[in-house]
């Protein structure tokens, strides 16, 4: 993948912001008694992953979902998950297509299987956003976070918490799904980081981005490499994290070695509080969902992506493809409260459980 470009926290927002006000203020048929026109009355086919990792069903799903409608109050949000099944997923995408949605925001399982889908919806006349994961095909606009970045902060933060083993230490490296782009740049983003720094004794692909398979992985590593000899662990998300975890408590490790993670999980806060893991990367889905949502919109409505996209994005298949790319957040104890909390995805008492006070005080997490 190619960034023409790169993107600032603040104007992505900006823009967003701009155009979903403009949208806000524009006047609608309804206002003048003639009903909603075609251009302000169609549906929006949203397709999700997974359900493995919390975030799609609890975060993006509803943020969109609400974004779409608060752009466009006549139109209809059409939704389907695909839970980790290309094939599911290919043919929940033909039927909406058959139903008439006008728009997709389209969080794919597998940016190559769905190649030829994608081809279909824009045949058919209905572009397709990019959500999270970049998809191959015809994509008509592209809303992620910098994937590169992600692994950069992820790597950053497992050797500040290494503290410097001998000779560099040991780490596992625990990458994502191969099918995804996302897993191949967090996973050069990491690398740019550790290469030369820490010993790399096993690195592992994980299917489906899974808990069981994570774990399953980890307790090959511990057996080849031995429980007292790894010094951290690059997890890719939160969710793979768990299974690390709890892999090494299988083991007895007295001691846990520093694990990371993504996605900002509430177990994972939660883990992260106890001391059970590292950190995660917090990347703001409101924000995520407030660009899909606009591009959606405006693509529904036949407009251009011009003032929404403030960058674009090379596909293995497409060049050019206007694209919000916003910008990851590394979260530890120390800021839960000054990102977490304060933009609103979780209150302190949903992250500070009774056997968490103890801890929750000592990182200053009090209301």
């Amino acid at each position: 993948m190619t960034y023409r470009g790169r993107f600032v926290t603040s104007r992505a927002r900006y823009a967003v912001g701009v155009l979903v006000a403009g949208l806000l203020t524009m006047p609608s048929v309804a206002c003048t008694g003639g009903g909603p026109t075609a251009a302000d009355s169609f549906t929006v086919g949203l397709l999700l992953p997974s359900r493995v990792v919390p975030r799609w069903e609890k975060s993006d799903r509803p943020l969109i979902e609400q974004q779409v409608k608060r752009l466009c109050p006549h139109c209809s949000v059409t939704y389907a998950n695909a839970n980790d099944d290309s094939t599911v997923q290919r043919q929940q995408m033909i039927a909406m297509i058959t139903k008439g949605v006008r728009v997709f925001v389209l969080g794919t399982t597998d940016n190559r299987a769905l190649r030829s889908t994608v081809q279909e919806a824009h045949n058919a006349g209905v572009p397709v956003v990019a959500y999270d994961r970049l998809a191959e095909g015809p994509i008509s606009g592209y809303v992620s976070f910098d994937g590169v970045q992600v692994g950069t902060l992820q790597g950053r933060a497992l050797l500040k918490a290494m503290h410097a083993p001998p000779e560099g230490g040991t780490i596992v490296m625990m990458n994502g799904d191969p099918t995804s782009p996302n897993a191949a740049w967090y996973k050069r983003g990491a690398l740019s980081v550790l290469r030369g720094e820490v010993r790399i004794g096993r690195s592992y692909d994980t299917p489906g981005w899974s808990t069981d398979n994570a774990n399953a992985n980890m307790t090959a590593a511990i057996s080849a490499l031995g429980p007292g000899r790894i010094d951290g662990v690059l997890a890719a998300n939160d969710a793979m994290a768990a299974g690390v975890v709890s892999a090494l408590k299988s083991a007895h490790v007295r001691h846990l070695p520093p694990v990371t993670g993504q996605d900002a999980d509430l177990d994972a806060v939660r883990r992260i509080v106890s001391g059970e893991q590292t950190m995660t990367v917090y990347k703001s889905f409101r924000a995520e969902a407030e660009a899909a949502a606009a591009m959606a919109v405006a693509l529904g409505r036949g407009e251009s992506l011009r003032t929404i996209a403030t960058t674009t994005t090379d596909s293995a298949t497409t060049h050019h493809i206007p694209s919000v790319l916003l910008t990851p957040v590394a979260v530890t104890t120390a800021n839960i409260k000054q990102t977490l909390v304060k933009d609103g995805v979780y209150t302190i008492t949903q992250i500070c459980t009774p056997q968490l006070r103890a801890a929750c005080a000592k990182a200053g997490l009090t209301p």
